[in-house]
């Protein structure tokens, strides 16, 4: 571990060469796991005021997971999550050409919200994990895609 201001980074991150390979992997991120992906607190209120404009964009699986379960759930751990279609993909995932995608995304790409998807999404494989001291590390999350 290195400690750079308030963060603690993991020495994975220094010696790891990655990069998100969407023909390698066809956004299996958005897919696999045991729980959607991590949302800050403030993500919360921004998905539920952009969701008119990213909802044409999701599948009609995605938009009934989010207006059964909400906008984020609680997983195991009492972190913050999106919701799962059927305990798989993510809500806001949609497939195009045998690619899983993002539908908050999408939309961003398209002029219709300045949210781009949620930042542990932007990160990944990096991951957050925030301390009661306010300090945040920074984790290489490993699996073999």
């Amino acid at each position: 571990m290195i400690e750079i201001d308030d963060k603690i980074v993991s020495a994975d991150l220094l010696r790891e060469c990655f990069a998100c390979d969407l023909a390698q992997c066809k956004g299996l991120c958005c897919v696999e796991g045991n729980a959607g992906a991590p949302l800050e607190e403030d993500e919360v209120e921004i998905l539920e005021r952009e969701y008119p404009n990213y909802r044409s964009c999701m599948t009609p699986e995605g938009i009934e997971a989010v207006e059964r379960q909400g906008f984020t759930v609680v997983d195991e751990e009492g972190d913050l999550t999106t919701p799962l279609v059927n305990d798989a993909e993510c809500a806001y995932a949609y497939t195009e050409n045998g690619v899983t995608l993002c539908a908050i995304e999408k939309a961003w790409q398209e002029g219709r919200t300045p949210f781009r998807k949620p930042i542990s999404c932007h990160l990944y494989p990096i991951r957050l994990m925030r301390f009661s001291n306010g300090t945040i590390g920074l984790n290489y999350h490993r699996w073999s895609v």
